[in-house]
């Protein structure tokens, strides 16, 4: 018996069939629909042609949005509309004759490594993803803390300096794209993360201070949020988090931090995930196990 995962993107739904104990088969996906009738059709044929293969017993959604389960309503906004404020979960448990459970993309990734990933086995975690902003999550004890609002674990809302400046702004790679750019007289769009990691390799300076003044507003959050929340472990997702070097300069950043702050006992340990776009996929399958065992 599998769960049939779906990780919805603004540019491409990703799926895979999830065995119990985690094992990923017979992945795939589809570019974005234009439109919610295209999206349910794109997502009936995938469960007809997974359904003759495997023997599913329900599906579980990785989805951006403030996402409510309970009432099966997808607050916020997101790159996708079309998904957002009515009660979209009844929609899909008609169409794909399955019982269906929903959560936010950032707190699946966040489950997914929990479950069987770096934090395997921890009960409390903070879970930073990195990107063109910054995302985050929050388990306590094994579950999701959504918060009051649905925004339990909204790191990049963090606010770094008195101009109001947001840890989103500050510390993603697209901000520090921009930063190296300026610093280069560029213009907006020369470059991406991959180049000013290689200029950075080849030992360029500008690229170099920009990816240390990124890697400095992630640790000094990183800090913040060990002396507010103490979680057991941080993880660190997002594409820039595969590099071998990018957790250990955090590491770094965070021990300066610590050499001034000498009342600080507690050193964050801080780890890089594992699963990558799997997590998404895994998180949302360990969302739906927790909640079948709750009913």
């Amino acid at each position: 018996m599998a769960i049939l995962a779906f990780d919805v993107g603004g540019s491409s739904v990703k799926y895979a069939v999830v065995k119990k104990h985690g094992a990923v088969e017979d992945k795939g996906s589809f570019k974005t629909p234009a439109s919610l009738e295209d999206f349910y059709k794109e997502l009936k044929r995938v469960k007809d042609e997974l359904t003759a293969v495997h023997k599913i017993r329900g599906a579980a959604f990785s989805m951006p949005g403030a996402v409510d389960d309970e009432r099966g309503i997808i607050g916020g906004a997101s790159a996708i509309p079309y998904i957002h404020d009515f009660t979209i979960k009844k929609a899909l448990t008609k169409i794909l004759e399955l019982p269906v459970t929903m959560e936010n993309d950032a707190n699946c990734a966040a489950l997914g490594e929990t479950w069987l990933g770096a934090a395997k086995g921890v009960r409390d975690v903070a879970f930073l993803v990195i990107g063109s902003g910054v995302g985050g999550a929050l388990v306590k004890n094994g579950h999701i803390h959504h918060g009051a609002h649905l925004h339990g674990g909204e790191f990049g809302f963090m606010v770094v300096d008195t101009e109001g400046t947001i840890l989103s702004e500050a510390a993603s790679t697209e901000h520090m794209v921009r930063r190296c750019e300026q610093m280069k007289g560029l213009p907006e769009g020369s470059l991406d993360d991959k180049k000013v990691f290689a200029l950075a390799d080849d030992g360029d300076a500008d690229a170099k201070l920009a990816i240390t003044q990124m890697i400095k507003e992630l640790a000094r959050a990183i800090y913040n949020i060990q002396y507010s929340y103490d979680p057991e472990c941080f993880v660190i997702g997002g594409g820039v988090s595969a590099r071998e070097d990018f957790v250990p300069a955090i590491d770094a950043a965070v021990n300066e931090i610590l050499e001034k702050v000498r009342i600080a006992r507690v050193r964050p340990d801080v780890r890089q995930a594992k699963f990558g776009n799997d997590a998404n996929l895994l998180g949302a399958v360990y969302h739906f196990l927790q909640t079948e065992k709750k009913e």
